[in-house]
């Protein structure tokens, strides 16, 4: 059990230290609530104001779930047919790579107007697309740069493609993909909170920030992100867990780096 404990307990004490520091800092130099609330005020302000940021919390991490699976089981899917025909990697991976390149603030107007301002899709389609790119790069990375001499041992074998596949380049790929699925968690909370910045219901996140914001209520907007933060940390935590549950002959300490 101790062993298991062992990763926990660094990040809590460092965090302990930064929020001490922090909270020692700001009554020290007497910075204004509007440059930098403390954690005590930004604590308060969650217990104040918990209802509201619990909704908005949901909202916005449903939409970044719902977008965090899709765009990696999309990622995934389109690696897998890359690495099976591979005439298609010149034309898909330029493509995906342009996609990845067009700013978040140009493409949510641009699916707020496909599905709606109000429609949950919007959102999610933003997610989808930041998502897909880390997953479709890394696991089709992992797909493609296998040992040869592994091919070459497996068509001596007379066996398919499909085998090769199966038995070669998808293990090959695990890691790789599993890492893409830890960059992409914290990335899908990101997306959802910025696409709301364009439109949307007004009980989620990017509004409630954004909203306190303009009315100088700044420990409230921090709570908000203090909620954010929580649910990225917490769809990384689940990813870690994927991966150990994948890869348990993987170290924890590796697992949490």
């Amino acid at each position: 059990m101790k062993s298991r404990l062992a990763p926990i307990w660094p990040p809590i004490v460092v965090g302990v230290l930064f929020m001490a520091l922090w909270e020692g800092m700001v009554r020290l130099l007497d910075v204004k609530e509007f440059l930098l609330p403390k954690p005590s005020s930004i604590v308060q302000a969650v217990g104040d104001q918990w209802t509201p940021l619990r909704i908005a919390g949901w909202e916005t991490g449903k939409t970044a779930v719902v977008g965090l699976l899709i765009g990696v089981i999309a990622g995934a899917l389109l690696a897998l047919v890359v690495s099976r025909f591979g005439w298609l990697r010149g034309s898909v991976t330029p493509l995906a790579v342009a996609l990845n390149a067009t700013p978040i603030i140009a493409l949510a107007p641009i699916f707020n107007a496909w599905f709606g301002i109000t429609d949950f899709r919007s959102n999610a389609a933003v997610v989808i697309v930041v998502v897909f790119f880390p997953v479709f790069i890394n696991t089709g990375k992992g797909l493609s740069e296998v040992e040869p001499n592994q091919i070459e041992l497996m068509r001596s074998l007379a066996a398919s493609e499909t085998t090769v596949l199966r038995m070669v380049r998808i293990p090959n790929a695990l890691p790789f993909f599993l890492t893409s699925l830890r960059l992409a968690a914290p990335l899908s909370v990101i997306a959802a909170i910025v696409a709301e910045y364009f439109g949307g219901p007004q009980n989620r996140l990017g509004p409630f920030i954004t909203q306190n914001a303009s009315f100088s209520r700044y420990a409230n907007a921090w709570a908000a992100i203090v909620v954010a933060s929580a649910i990225g940390l917490a769809l990384f935590a689940a990813s870690a867990l994927v991966e150990k549950l994948a890869m348990p002959w993987k170290r924890p300490e590796s697992i949490t780096a």
